[in-house]
């Protein structure tokens, strides 16, 4: 999901932050931030939003996979996310037989709800400052040292903190460091891994992803973004493993409903888990990302999704198996190609070099700083072509599922062939179950097509001397065909038929598999990444630490500012308020949408604009029940100026009492520069109104037990 971000320009103007601006730190509420928050409305002390010590808003909060955010809502564990985190899963639980993704699902009693085999969710329970542990001694140390060091002291504090537990413990804690304020801040973070997880219901995804490609990143929205899941536990109230002797988790806490509605200017804040951004880049490192890492994505990532597409929609099988990975894909294609346009269109790069200029001045005086933006502009210059190449190879030749995924599992094998251990019955039953997972949802007709192309792309778009060895039997003996080596791949190599790749684990053969194309393929990838990796390498480290000076510098320029960290997957508050903007001259977009909106982008049997028969019925009844707004009408999305990004899709949106009014899930195209620079008047937060959730689950999909469980607000 969706980047929202926020300007170093905008930080480091004349005026006070904005409340809109920043992912705080939820520990440092009390020292930075509540006195503004309870000025815009929050009913809440900073006390009640993050406790290390009692329950409070926090533990409502969940990493709810690998790489969004959920909430816990009822006494039972019950979890609402958005659609496209639940996706996933989804999409792993379904068949022709049972498609979820297309029809939804609704479990009407525990008994019925489907585990998710792999499916984790983590509850944060400690958050501790050890910068000065980490940082010691390092002022002075050069780069290579510094991050040897820090390395090596964020080993041993998670190493430390996992002996301190008990055996049982162990298996359920996480214990990471995370850098924070590029490397001037550390904080040891403490987690609860939960792994039996179950799937309690979803909409279909005409309603959980109605707009798909065309409406993604963009307002006005209509998109019933959400999903629903269990945590369970042990009867003895641990995490554990699946089991039907486990019981539905009871939290510490879980969030109250409000079907109060939202008005313009009401409070709103999100709790979450962004993933990434780099607010304080310098304009080298915003050059490189706009024409080295999205450019790399924008044209390979179209190519190749124009092939899966067109396999979708001619299957319902290869449908299934690639919609997940063609929604994971084109996300952050579309993403790419909004941040480069919002960076041009913003001047970004001027307005950076304006601010390295007024650094250069501070740095006259103070030593420390001299070489930081000449170290930026060498070492950046130093490894852009190895960059380029990496990235290339990276969305191109690494995308070929072929070369990659299915040449991972059987790398293990070889290893342990090489290493002289026994094969036993055990390995190879994993080895195997790892492919099954992989066949699932794999098409070697549908990569066959993509592999021509993109290894053709590749070539293209960077020098020969990047070119995996393999690329050099493609010109001698195919003639630069890639659509006759990819046939020949495909048709030669184990790795593309699983009845003769489990035949071979059976009765593994290093012989035959030193020959297997695509296994040599794979290798010759694995080298090239390899070269390239260790290119970059020492570059890579002076940039990074070049870039921490400069952070450091900018903020004893500043002293007067509270500066927060980028996002790094770590727990964060955004606060600001419900607002509409105007995206063009002339052009104004209000601060909600409706079930009207629905019908009116209604194209019957088009893929991304389909309506449910039920839905229009409800519609053209006006079978709202409780969830209509006071103005009579069923309201769907609505936006406000919180600051997300990545990691924080799934995220509660929760007005000034500390009760969910709707879950976050999107920002607008007119912003998409915010990974670099946050746009004041135009950044917008997009969310699914609870009310919309709930109507759906009661009305449409008759889930009454679901609407049951929750605790609604008075």
């Amino acid at each position: 999901m969706k980047k929202i971000l926020f300007s170093i320009f905008a930080l480091l103007a004349a005026v006070s932050a904005r409340a809109d601006e920043g992912m705080w730190v939820l520990s440092l509420l009390a020292k930075m931030n509540i006195g503004q928050m309870q000025q815009m409305g929050c009913k809440l002390s900073a006390e009640e939003i993050y406790s290390a010590n009692n329950t409070s808003l926090k533990d409502a909060i969940i990493i709810f996979g690998s790489g969004c955010t959920g909430e816990i809502v009822s006494d039972k564990g019950l979890i609402f996310t958005n659609h496209h985190c639940g996706y996933g899963s989804i999409q792993q639980l379904s068949s022709v037989e049972h498609n979820y993704l297309r029809d939804g699902f609704w479990a009407k009693s525990h008994e019925e709800e489907l585990p998710v085999p792999g499916l984790q969710v983590r509850f944060m329970t400690a958050f501790e400052d050890v910068t000065d542990i980490i940082t010691e001694g390092l002022d002075n140390a050069s780069a290579e040292v510094r991050q040897n060091k820090v390395n090596e002291r964020s080993s041993k504090l998670q190493s430390d903190a996992m002996k301190a537990l008990s055996e049982e413990e162990k298996e359920y804690t996480e214990v990471r460091v995370e850098s924070f304020l590029s490397g001037n801040q550390f904080f040891k973070v403490t987690y609860n891994v939960y792994n039996d997880i179950r799937f309690v219901g979803a909409p279909p995804v005409s309603i959980g992803k109605f707009g798909h490609d065309t409406d993604n990143w963009m307002w006005p929205r209509h998109t019933g973004d959400f999903s629903i899941f269990r945590v369970y536990m042990s009867k003895d109230g641990k995490p554990a493993s699946f089991s039907t002797e486990n019981v539905p988790l009871k939290p510490k806490h879980h969030l109250p409903v409000s079907l109060a509605g939202i008005e313009m200017n009401d409070f709103a804040m999100t709790i979450g888990f962004p993933g990434s951004t780099d607010r304080y880049l310098s304009s080298w490192g915003i050059e490189e990302t706009m024409n080295v890492v999205n450019a790399s994505r924008i044209l390979p990532r179209e190519t190749k999704q124009n092939v899966w597409m067109a396999d979708m929609q001619a299957d319902e099988k290869i449908n299934i198996q690639y919609a997940s990975k063609y929604a994971r894909s084109s996300n952050y294609w579309k993403n790419a190609i909004g941040m480069n346009r919002g960076l041009n269109r913003l001047h970004i790069l001027d307005k950076k070099r304006a601010i390295e200029a007024d650094f250069a001045k501070y740095a006259e005086s103070h030593s420390e700083y001299a070489n930081v933006l000449s170290s930026l502009a060498e070492n950046y210059a130093s490894r852009a072509a190895d960059m380029k190449a990496y990235y290339y190879l990276r969305e191109c030749v690494g995308s070929v599922e072929l070369l990659s995924a299915n040449a991972s599992p059987i790398n293990a094998l070889v290893r342990r062939i090489e290493s002289g251990k026994e094969i036993d019955a055990e390995f190879k039953s994993r080895v195997i179950e790892a492919y099954r997972a992989i066949f699932k949802d794999y098409s070697a007709k549908t990569d066959e097509k993509a592999c021509a192309a993109l290894l053709d792309f590749y070539a293209k778009n960077v020098d020969a001397k990047y070119l995996p060895a393999f690329y050099q039997s493609i010109a001698k003996k195919y003639k630069n065909n890639y659509v006759a080596f990819a046939a020949s791949l495909f048709k030669n190599s184990i790795l593309a038929d699983s009845t003769k790749l489990f035949k071979f684990i059976e009765k593994p053969n290093m012989k035959q598999i030193n020959k297997d194309i695509a296994f040599l393929a794979a290798k010759d990838l694995q080298a090239q990444y390899q070269q390239l990796r260790s290119a970059i390498s020492i570059p890579s480290l002076k940039v990074n630490n070049a870039e921490r000076l400069f952070l450091k510098g900018l903020m004893e320029m500043n002293p007067e500012k509270n500066f927060y960290s980028d996002a790094n997957f770590t727990m964060r508050l955004s606060y600001g308020v419900v607002g509409d903007y105007e995206s063009a001259d002339a052009v104004h977009y209000k601060h909600f949408t409706t079930l009207k909106g629905v019908m009116e982008k209604e194209k019957p049997g088009d893929w991304e604009f389909d309506v449910p028969a039920k839905l229009k019925e409800l519609y053209n009844t006006k079978n709202y029940g409780r969830y209509a707004d006071k103005d009579g009408e069923m309201h769907v999305c609505f936006t406000t100026n919180n600051d997300i990004t990545g990691g924080n899709s799934g995220s509660p949106v929760i007005n000034g009492k500390g009760q969910l009014i709707g879950l976050a899930f999107d920002g607008n195209w007119e912003a998409m520069s915010g990974d670099i620079a946050f746009e004041t008047e135009l950044q917008k937060c997009i969310c699914v109104d609870i009310r919309y959730v709930l109507f759906i689950i009661e009305k449409y999909g008759d889930a009454k037990n679901i609407i049951d469980e929750l605790t609604f607000a008075e």
